[in-house]
């Protein structure tokens, strides 16, 4: 099932209730959150406080992307504030078998995260424990990037991996996602979909989200 992850670094925060309500009737299914602490990466957005405020004011699955230094100290603010899902960069782990239990062991679903320049082969041992692979398609710090084209290879090669071992993590691509490059990532093997600028954008974030849906779903079909 290919599923719209709307990202709400791109949307209007003076309206943020309305613009998540906005993008869930457009057929949005997941809340995509970037949590960037200015160390890791070159930005700061949100913390635990931020997924506490959107609990309420929504049913769907929070997906928090921590793009931080020391992971392990926040996991436990992330599952008390309501987060779901929580995925985590290799570079920012001493032992990512266990940061990835402890997303398991407060009851979220663990994800690992590939950097652009980061190879498969580096999550290769803990891809039986993931709920999501997490495929960069630009530099993580900002929204807006143009998607690197890289990206097309690495979703293709975990895809191949899903499939020849039997494993049933998802793939997960964030970056530059828009109606021109959603096909070749869907066609490769992608199935949850981060999007941000391409859906609030114009004020027509509705149709935004139903155009973008629309293009990924029949490049889906086309490969069944």
């Amino acid at each position: 099932m290919i599923e719209l992850a709307f990202s709400i670094l791109s949307a209007d925060f003076a309206h943020l209730a309305d613009e998540i309500a906005t993008a869930t009737r457009g057929g949005g299914t997941i809340i995509h959150v970037d949590v960037m602490d200015g160390h890791f990466v070159p930005n700061i957005t949100f913390g635990p406080p931020v997924v506490k405020a959107i609990r309420p004011v929504t049913k769907l699955p929070l997906d928090c992307h921590l793009m931080i230094e020391d992971p392990d100290k926040f996991i436990p603010a992330f599952a008390e504030a309501g987060a779901d899902m929580v995925s985590v960069h290799v570079e920012a782990c001493r032992h990512l078998n266990r940061t990835l239990q402890l997303i398991a062991d407060h009851g979220m679903a663990a994800g690992v995260v590939l950097n652009p320049a980061t190879p498969v082969e580096m999550v290769a041992e803990v891809l039986p424990m993931v709920h999501h692979v997490l495929v960069m398609s630009v530099n993580p710090g900002f929204g807006g990037q143009k998607f690197l084209p890289r990206a097309v290879d690495r979703i293709a090669h975990l895809a191949r991996l899903r499939s020849e071992l039997g494993w049933n993590y998802r793939i997960e691509v964030d970056g530059g996602i828009s109606r021109e490059t959603v096909g070749s990532v869907v066609r490769a093997g992608a199935d949850m979909l981060v999007a941000g600028s391409a859906i609030f954008q114009s004020g027509k974030t509705e149709a935004n989200a139903v155009e973008f849906l629309r293009l990924a779903r029949s490049a889906g079909e086309r490969l069944a």
